[in-house]
């Protein structure tokens, strides 16, 4: 805390309705990226690759999703807990503490094949709820294999095939 700056408790804490109406909840009227992030752990091996990853293994991955869109009403894009809920029914039960050869579709399971399916995954997921009115969609997904490696799909370059 800056010297100019005065420690004060908030006494009356701003109240909806009274301090703040409904049509002042909406500040803009820009398009705003939120961002998630998720980790689970799998096991995979490459087919058709030499070097250690053709043998069984495992990472613990974390995959980041970057989704867009224009604030609702009450200023908000798409809910946190409607993006972990999206993950929790519709993807993560593909991937954690899974054989991923065997749950994903047939692909050889590499960073950059399975970045690809959880972007349309998400995507997909996401156009079948109610944000498809507020033109939400996914920007961007960056899946990391270990702490220092990822694969990374933007918009632009789904779009642009």
């Amino acid at each position: 805390m800056s010297e100019h700056q005065e420690f004060r408790v908030v006494e009356g804490l701003q109240k909806y309705e009274r301090d703040i109406s409904y049509h002042e909840l909406k500040y803009h009227h820009k398009r705003v990226l939120v961002s998630k992030e998720f980790t689970f752990d799998a096991s995979h091996h490459l087919h058709a690759y030499e070097g250690k990853c053709k043998n069984l293994h495992g990472h613990t991955y974390k995959v980041i999703f970057g989704i867009s869109g224009f604030v609702n009403d009450i200023g908000i894009v798409i809910d946190f807990g409607d993006i972990k809920k999206i993950w929790k029914n519709e993807i993560e039960i593909h991937l954690d503490h899974r054989y991923l050869n065997e749950t994903l579709p047939k692909m050889n399971t590499t960073a950059e094949n399975m970045v690809v399916w959880l972007y349309e995954k998400m995507e997909e997921s996401i156009k079948c709820k109610e944000y498809a009115l507020s033109e939400v969609r996914v920007e961007f997904v960056r899946l990391y294999e270990t702490p220092t490696s990822y694969a990374e799909v933007k918009r632009e370059w789904m779009e642009h095939e």
